[in-house]
């Protein structure tokens, strides 16, 4: 019973959310449409995109998990709160805007006004900046992925041919870069030339960025014992490395939302419902150690990034539905959490 009341207790913020997210969906449906079979539309639809946002973010947590353990009680609780607002209100907002804003020459108040005046002109505009978000969003999570299977200091293999050879190729200097660059090289050359130079502009700026995170986090975390000051901006390089991955994370639920509705104030109610969820899971996690209890699940959530960064990548190509990457990530987490049982069973 214990352990029934403490996992109900993680999920205490997200189901008060959800309760409030779908009365506001509801409301809001009625208020657009005036009718009962719009207040019912606009509860599932925003109860999909909550599922959504759940599906392709578990192996988020995961990875948030991972970092937030390396981090300072005070950075934890800092990227919990303000990580939150960023997520929902910068990534689910803001993010949309600025890419209407950028792609349609308006200021940002203006592209507000365009998502609640012309939702389908701001959904069109949105749909034509997706090759672009792919790009980066592709290049970065695919960066992130690499680093954790080609590490030396990894001590853990799940599928040991595999990883052990990533291993050894990664003792190459340059080797991730080098992989990533060829497949960005490979896409390029398969989307039409007009295309060619936005597709190649934001991989090159996703890969930029993932080295300056993570040589940001790295210069931190090494000057970090010299001083409580320093300390502190230690966590504060792992805060700005796991925003950045939050966000390349939100990119894909981002977009595939606007398959759903073109409502950008449903979009952030549904997603913010999932991210709550997220950071919940996230939160379990680190306290129960359930990552040092499942040794499997970790290289689960790296395998899932991987075919994440691999799927973005090929919706510069065609369209993959979001169920599918969503349903990709969750089997491979799960083939990962049984592994880890499987294992427990034998060593005891």
């Amino acid at each position: 019973m214990s352990a029934q009341r403490n996992t109900l207790s993680y999920l205490k913020w997200p189901l008060v959310v959800t309760v409030i997210g779908l009365g506001l969906s509801g409301w809001l449906g009625w208020a657009t449409t005036g009718t009962i079979p719009g207040l019912v539309s606009f509860l599932v639809v925003g109860t999909v995109l909550a599922a959504l946002e759940i599906a392709l973010s578990f192996d988020n947590a995961i990875v948030n998990a991972n970092k937030l353990e390396e981090m300072t009680p005070v950075w934890q609780r800092r990227f919990l709160t303000w990580g939150i607002l960023i997520a929902v209100f910068g990534m689910r907002i803001v993010f949309p805007l600025a890419i209407v804003a950028i792609f349609a020459w308006i200021n940002p108040f203006a592209a507000m006004h365009l998502a609640l005046t012309d939702p389908d002109k701001y959904s069109e505009i949105i749909g034509h900046a997706h090759g672009p978000i792919s790009a980066f969003g592709g290049t970065f999570l695919m960066m992130v992925a690499l680093k954790f299977f080609i590490d030396e200091d990894k001590s853990i293999d799940w599928i040991e041919m595999l990883e052990r050879r990533l291993r050894i190729w990664g003792s190459i200097r340059g080797f991730e870069i080098a992989f990533v660059l060829v497949i960005v090289l490979l896409i390029c050359r398969s989307i039409p030339e007009h295309d060619q130079g936005i597709f190649l502009t934001s991989a090159i700026m996703g890969l930029l960025v993932f080295t300056m995170v993570d040589g940001l986090g790295t210069y931190l975390d090494n000057i970090a014992g010299k001083t409580a000051e320093i300390g502190a901006k230690g966590g504060l390089g792992a805060f700005l490395y796991l925003e950045v991955l939050d966000a390349s994370f939100s990119f894909d639920g981002v977009i595939g939302a606007f398959a759903l509705t073109t409502n950008i104030l449903l979009i952030a109610i549904g997603l913010g419902i999932g991210a709550m969820y997220v950071r919940s899971m996230t939160i379990m996690l680190v306290e129960r150690g359930t990552l040092a209890e499942f040794r499997y699940l970790e290289h689960g959530a790296f395998y899932s990034i991987f075919a994440l960064s691999v799927i973005m990548f090929l919706q510069s190509l065609t369209h993959v539905h979001e169920l599918i990457t969503g349903g990709i990530g969750m089997a491979l987490i799960g083939l990962a959490f049984y592994a880890s049982i499987r294992h427990n069973k034998h060593a005891a």
